[in-house]
């Protein structure tokens, strides 16, 4: 009897060693970034339409931002931003809009310091799974980005189901190679996310999981392929749609199987005892599309917002965020401004590491997340080609080409419709002055 005693005693003092060898880990980091979604398009930030109980959860359990934007209203420039926690800017103007098709183009320069880099030196495990759009072919690919493992497509679309890009190509990636595999992109991503987390449970990791959907070809996952190898869709490159007056339905479906999908890595999460180890990030990459070319309707929800992707005002960037980490994040709603650039020093901080902030553009989001405090102030900026928005507090200015020059205040005009540059002249100015410094700087 004494024997099982000291036995069960022995167990216990084990267990209660590897809780506290848990709790003083490096947290576990999961990035999850949605593409093209909508502010509006799941239902804790207001859709009526689109069933996403796994992300009400999350988003129920910890923190919601209604003012988190991402560093640009497209693909790339976003990705790139998140990467460097600088403004993609620095890169070249290049990456402002979605990289070219071109192979041959170069991608995010390897000299770039990348938070994978950073997370992998601190002792991470680094996997990434899902859409790449920062490079087309080797040394432009994630795995010379501070990525152990990368699966998935490099392109900035590919056919849901066969996983063709757009010009005709097989784009279904194994580090730096091609390798096919059956199945709906999201359900791949979400599978190999999944085996990532269970073979590195014993030891810090970091997971980025950028999911193709909601990006064109707009299938779901009882859609019907659309490509095939070998076959240009440059002119046709949105998917099989009926009624083109009607996308809703086709997106309806890829946003429940990206809700799905976050459900399956949460449960995996607390099945594995990682949930009280684990931030778990969820956002979009731009806006949604509203209407688009070849008379594309209802695709999705901006909810008040003007615009979408591709544009700067609030409807191209401003994106759902939320943060979960149960027993460390509250649950609250924040009004905050934030953007994508500013996980790379929170997930630095995070992870104990040295880096020095001041060399980034982004700002470390810890204060807001664990203590509900306010960010210090600060300007904001997107410019992509000709077009161009500052934000300093509530207030706004769009530029678009040689247009007058537009001032919105977001506190009351959110949908900026108003728009206030001949009452606010010295508003407009500030705001000019700071577009003109803000540029000089980041083309130096």
């Amino acid at each position: 009897m004494r024997i099982k005693v000291f036995a069960i005693f022995a167990v216990i003092i084990c267990m209660i060693g590897s809780l506290r060898a848990v709790e003083q880990r490096q947290p576990n980091i999961i990035f999850i970034l949605a593409d093209d979604l909508g502010y509006g398009d799941i239902g804790c930030y207001g859709s009526a339409i689109n069933r996403t109980p796994h992300l009400d959860r999350l988003a129920a359990g910890g923190i919601r931002f209604t003012d988190f934007h991402s560093n640009g209203p497209m693909c790339s420039p976003t990705r790139a931003a998140f990467l460097t926690g600088l403004y993609q800017n620095r890169f070249g103007r290049r990456f402002e809009s979605a990289l070219s098709g071109s192979r041959r183009d170069p991608g995010l320069p390897l000299n770039a310091v990348t938070i994978a880099e950073v997370l992998q030196q601190a002792g991470y495990a680094t996997g990434m799974y899902g859409k790449w759009h920062l490079g087309y072919e080797a040394p432009w690919l994630p795995t010379n980005q501070g990525f152990d493992e990368f699966r998935g497509l490099v392109s900035g679309d590919g056919d849901h189901h066969t996983q063709i890009d757009r010009s005709g190509n097989e784009d279904w990636w194994n580090g730096e190679s091609v390798s096919m595999e059956k199945g709906y992109t999201a359900e791949l991503i979400t599978r190999h996310s999944i085996d990532f987390i269970k073979r590195h449970r014993d030891e810090p990791f970091f997971l980025y999981v950028p999911h193709l959907a909601i990006h064109f070809p707009w299938q779901g996952p009882e859609d019907p392929a659309h490509r095939k190898r070998g076959t240009s869709y440059r002119k046709d490159k949105w998917g099989v749609i009926p009624d083109r007056s009607n996308v809703r339905p086709h997106v309806t479906a890829m946003i429940e199987s990206l809700d799905e999908s976050v459900g399956r890595m949460v449960a995996i999460l607390d099945r594995l005892g990682l949930t009280n180890n684990t931030l778990v990030v969820f956002t979009s990459d731009n806006g949604g599309y509203l209407d688009y070319a070849g008379g594309f309707k209802n695709i999705s929800d901006m909810g008040q917002l003007r615009g979408e992707k591709a544009t700067i005002y609030e409807g191209g960037h401003r994106v759902p965020a939320i943060f979960s980490w149960p027993g460390r994040i509250k649950s609250s709603v924040s009004h905050e401004t934030a953007m994508t650039f500013d996980l790379f020093p929170t997930f630095a901080a995070l992870a104990g590491t040295n880096t020095d902030s001041a060399t980034l553009d982004g700002m470390d989001l810890r204060e807001i997340l664990f203590d509900g405090k306010s960010l210090p102030q600060r300007s904001l900026f997107w410019r992509m080609g000709s077009s161009k928005a500052a934000r300093q507090d509530t207030w706004k200015l769009c530029v678009r080409g040689n247009r007058p020059p537009e001032l919105y205040n977001l506190a009351t005009d959110v949908g900026e419709r108003n728009n206030l540059a001949d009452s606010r002249p010295m508003v407009l100015s500030d705001l000019k002055n700071a577009l003109a410094e803000w540029e000089l700087n980041v083309e130096r």
